[in-house]
């Protein structure tokens, strides 16, 4: 793996798997792979232990291109371990000022598809899709993937104001959860839920709204809902003199 994009991604995948596989735990490993589903084979080591040594590990690489990033995100997770797949986000979210404004149209669908569940797909939507949306907008690129018809795709779409508190625009989002409401696989459902609940705690006279005007039953949805909007409540009677 030689050129002046695939060196630094080399590197990267050398210097990972260096970090990570001296802390294997096959017994843990056996449980966390159950745990997903056996959704791809784990090395055992915990979140922590993760960070702590891919950052060592990393520490001493040079500032990559966009490309670069993007790049070696993409060979972690050819990595068959699991471990591997978190430590591609981990390294958008090291280096995320780096990304530009073609970092999500050029690989962000590509690891999103990538040996896909929700633990990889909520964590590329946190380090990678929630940010850089934040950033550049990527209003298509969004409404792209909600129109997909791939569910971590559309669970990704649903999610890419996660965390921007005051900032999210809550009609964008209710617009994008009315796409789905009627939409019974749980892990669009459960985004939903996730989008709303955060939503009604900025406004939830808005998310009121919403579900009276989405009366076709959606109750994984509606749990995380009325999460969000007791809340809101609670703390409207304790701001009330």
């Amino acid at each position: 793996m030689t050129g002046p994009d695939t060196t630094w991604v080399g590197a990267v995948v050398e210097r990972s798997r260096a970090a990570l596989e001296p802390l294997r735990d096959p017994s843990t490993a056996i449980g966390a792979r159950r745990y997903m589903k056996d959704i791809a084979p784990f090395l055992g080591v915990s979140a922590p232990d993760r960070r702590t040594a891919l950052r060592s590990s990393w520490a001493s690489l040079g500032e990559p291109t966009s490309n670069e990033l993007g790049l070696a995100a993409i060979a972690l997770f050819g990595e068959p371990e699991r471990e591997f797949h978190y430590a591609a986000y981990d390294l958008i979210a090291h280096w995320r000022d780096i990304a530009d404004e073609d970092f999500l149209p050029t690989f962000g669908e590509q690891l999103l598809t990538s040996t896909p569940w929700w633990d990889s797909v909520d964590g590329l939507v946190s380090a990678m899709v929630s940010p850089l949306c934040r950033r550049f907008g990527h209003a298509h690129l969004v409404d792209a993937w909600s129109e997909s018809g791939d569910r971590w795709l559309i669970r990704a779409a649903i999610g890419h104001q996660r965390g921007w508190k005051s900032q999210t625009d809550i009609d964008r989002v209710c617009e994008l959860a009315h796409d789905h409401w009627r939409d019974k696989e749980f892990f669009i459902a459960k985004a939903i839920g996730w989008a709303l609940r955060d939503c009604a705690r900025l406004n939830p006279a808005r998310i009121e709204r919403f579900v009276v005007e989405n009366l076709s039953p959606n109750p994984v949805a509606m749990r995380e809902i009325r999460k969000g909007l007791a809340t809101a409540h609670r703390r409207r009677e304790v701001r009330r003199p």
